[in-house]
């Protein structure tokens, strides 16, 4: 068989199997964007307050009080604060490392799984205009192997290019919630990032130059 007949056999499978697909990946799209809808919802409910409170904490050298402020690590923000004055008897340099850590593993929660939403928002349209396509191919060739008149034949062709628009219909529908969904959560991710710096940044503030004395004590030699 030649290469030709066997992509034409291919085509003429027509658009359902891409709209289910298609189908497929908006559950798939619905499902992360509840997870990160939930994962995302995480935040100090007034930050303004607590780096208030954190900074007054801090300069009076209270660390307890600081960690009081911070409250429980419900929170990216939360987390980072808490690792870098957990590291503030070390110094600052310990403490900047520290919370640079934390702070990229925490960027890698936030955007876990925002890369799906973004293929599907880009990609999306060219699937379902690949169904259509491949549901116009097969109404071409429904109607060449027609043997009714011309204005019959007319009719099979309308009828099948209609069905296969349905999957850029579809296409878009899977798109568009999700490019939604992406700038939203990109959005979130960006302002978490920017409270996780003004924390660290106030932590770093009050931290020591060099570690206390006795706090790095090593291996006696």
């Amino acid at each position: 068989m030649r290469l030709i007949d066997r992509l034409l056999a291919f085509t003429l499978l027509g658009s359902e199997w891409v709209l289910w697909l298609l189908i497929g990946l908006s559950v798939l799209s619905v499902a992360v964007m509840v997870e990160r809808g939930l994962c995302l919802s995480a935040r100090v409910p007034d930050f303004d307050e607590l780096a208030r409170r954190l900074l007054k904490s801090l300069v009076k050298g209270d660390v307890a009080g600081a960690r009081e402020a911070i409250g429980e690590p419900r929170s990216a923000e939360a987390r980072v604060g808490l690792v870098g004055i957990d590291e503030m008897p070390r110094g600052r340099n310990a403490v900047a490392e520290a919370m640079a850590s934390a702070k990229s593993r925490e960027r890698l929660m936030l955007e876990k799984n925002l890369g799906i939403l973004g293929t599907l928002g880009n990609n999306g349209p060219f699937i379902g205009l690949f169904g259509t396509v491949l549901g116009i191919i097969k109404a071409f060739a429904d109607l060449s192997r027609n043997p009714a008149g011309a204005g019959a034949g007319a009719g099979v062709v309308m009828a099948g290019i209609s069905e296969a628009l349905v999957a850029t219909a579809i296409g878009l529908l899977v798109a568009i919630p999700a490019v939604i969904a992406f700038n939203v959560f990109q959005g979130k991710v960006r302002r978490a990032l920017g409270r996780i710096d003004a924390i660290a940044h106030l932590i770093l503030s009050a931290a020591p130059e060099s570690p206390k004395d006795g706090s790095s004590g090593g291996a006696g030699g």
